[in-house]
């Protein structure tokens, strides 16, 4: 059977001759395939090459947006690490603030779950990752403890709050505060050798040495119970604080208050004198509590006086 053959008739413009080309079919398939294939692989080039600018392109833009997160991650932590060390200061502020709030002091396990606690899902593989991945992990950790802790700082505040409301009046009449600035010269003792008397006998307070005429001030809010003056303790004030409790302060120079009167915490009552049996100006300062006297370091700060 004979091979089809195409015949391609070429007419040009004006008088020259036509011309007939002659092609098989093979051949017209052979340069159709030939085409098609240069036009793909053409498209296949367009395409790589299109494909890479993009990538390089998007890398460029990830690297930046990389550098960019690494110094906000950066910035971040910073900032967690000095919310950490103002948290810090809070919590020892919380725990003076529960004893003035007759409170228990915050179990130290409860305050290491606060503290603590079991980590983020994913971070124990942040190991495995990148640099800026195990940071972010790191701050993650951190700021979960940080907010803990902060909820557990707040429970404690709520409950500390509540106590002191409840506890207001009793805490203005509480002794807080030292009388008077000086130099403790005597400590409270069941006994001692009187400095005058030269007897051995119980010292129901403490002894601070001040200046003649250093200002007498009331510890706690109460009622005057006496302003006058006693055997032994010369010019001498007596404060009924309420709730058994009763101060008082001995061997006075001049008294400012008088029987009767309200005092509130830091009001001036006396000054400091040498009347009575005493061998130099100074404060005598006793707290009696249902009755029985304590300690009155007991009821002061401990930046409040020098010791000798």
């Amino acid at each position: 059977m004979a091979k089809r053959r195409w015949t391609i008739l070429l007419v040009p413009n004006g008088s020259a001759p036509s011309k007939a080309l002659e092609v098989s079919r093979g051949l017209l398939r052979f340069a159709g395939t030939v085409g098609a294939v240069l036009f793909v692989s053409a498209l296949l080039v367009g395409y790589a090459t299109v494909s890479r600018r993009l990538d390089l392109s998007r890398t460029a833009a990830l690297e930046a947006e990389n550098q960019r997160l690494a110094r906000e991650i950066g910035d971040l932590s910073g900032r967690v690490e000095h919310l950490s060390d103002t948290i810090a200061q809070i919590s020892r502020r919380d725990a003076r603030i529960r004893v003035l709030a007759n409170l228990e002091p915050i179990d130290p396990q409860v305050q290491a779950a606060g503290i603590g606690g079991p980590l983020v899902a994913g971070v124990e593989t942040a190991d495995a990752g990148t640099p800026g991945l195990r940071r972010a992990a790191d701050v993650r950790v951190d700021l979960n403890a940080l907010i803990r802790r902060a909820n557990l700082l707040a429970s404690s505040f709520d409950a500390a709050a509540d106590s002191l409301a409840s506890h207001k009046e009793r805490l203005a009449a509480t002794p807080s505060i030292m009388p008077t600035q000086g130099w403790l010269t005597s400590a409270f003792s069941s006994m001692r050798s009187h400095p005058v008397l030269h007897v051995a006998r119980p010292h129901e307070g403490i002894d601070v040495s001040a200046p003649m005429g250093t200002p007498i001030e009331a510890p706690a809010a109460g009622v005057v119970r006496s302003a006058g003056w006693e055997a032994g303790y010369g010019h001498t004030v007596e404060i009924d604080h309420g709730y058994g409790i009763m101060t008082r302060f001995a061997h006075a120079s001049r008294l400012l208050v008088r029987q009767g009167q309200r005092v509130s915490r830091g009001e001036k009552i006396a000054l400091v004198g040498n009347s009575g049996l005493a061998t130099g100006p100074h404060l005598h300062y006793e707290v009696h509590v249902n009755g029985r006297a304590v300690n009155p370091l007991r009821y002061v700060m401990p930046d409040m006086v020098v010791f000798d």
